[in-house]
């Protein structure tokens, strides 16, 4: 592999995670010579980045050939979850006969840390600047979860496909704490995952794949209320 290829491949990396993690809000604008200073490189390996991730669909090509971060619609955001759900839990029947006990406690190990993180974003003692930061590890805690699974699986092709529906979505996750509504709704994902680890556990891989695709549902029902409650503030800032 060229230098070149590894420096797009970084700089897409870069950016793929910023997106996704929300650090770069929908609508943001990427402009190339910015982007080129930053990475200290010429335009070129920055606009393939830019053409992989617009492959992934996380950034889109206006006529002015400005790049900006890709917005979804409603409908658009429903449709990934949904996607997501019937694959996700078809992975779950698959990993359910296939799970080890190492993955089990590496499940439980991703419970632990995702039961610890809504408990603090559920937790009005603490400071709503503190709890907003801690949406992104609640995110990467999730995902944690979800990825033992997705190894126990062993199923490459609904891997792929299901992650790319995730990523589709994450960059518009407003994922934050607000008010009894949005709490009880985290609660819920909580015991949903607990519901999902128990049936795995107890070999049930019907009961675990139906458990999944309602989890999913039910994570689209909470990004919605939260869109509701809390609109996200769109920036038109560069990168």
């Amino acid at each position: 592999m060229s230098a070149a290829t590894n420096k797009v491949e970084e700089i897409a990396l870069v950016l793929e995670e910023a997106i996704v993690s929300g650090e770069l809000a929908p609508g943001s604008v990427l402009r190339q010579e910015q982007l080129s200073e930053r990475f200290r490189v010429s335009r070129t390996p920055v606009r393939e980045a830019l053409r992989r991730l617009a492959a992934l669909g996380l950034v889109s090509f206006v006529p002015n050939r400005s790049v900006r971060v890709r917005t979804l619609s409603r409908a658009e955001l429903r449709e990934a979850f949904l996607v997501r759900a019937e694959l996700e839990s078809l992975a779950t029947e698959l990993a359910t006969p296939r799970m080890t006990a190492a993955q089990v406690q590496a499940l439980d190990r991703a419970q632990e840390r995702f039961t610890e993180l809504t408990v603090a974003l559920r937790d009005r003692s603490r400071g709503e600047g503190e709890r907003i930061g801690l949406t992104s590890e609640w995110v990467a805690a999730n995902q944690a979860f979800h990825d033992v699974i997705y190894e126990a699986a062993d199923a490459p092709l609904v891997e792929r496909i299901a992650k790319s529906a995730r990523r589709t979505f994450l960059g518009q996750a407003a994922w934050m704490p607000g008010g009894p509504e949005i709490d009880g709704l985290y609660e819920r994902n909580l015991m949903q995952h607990r519901a999902i680890r128990d049936a795995i556990v107890a070999g049930s891989a019907t009961g675990a794949r139906a458990l999944a695709r309602e989890h999913v549902l039910a994570s689209c029902e909470l990004l919605e209320v939260i869109l509701d409650h809390l609109p996200r503030r769109v920036a038109d800032r560069p990168a």
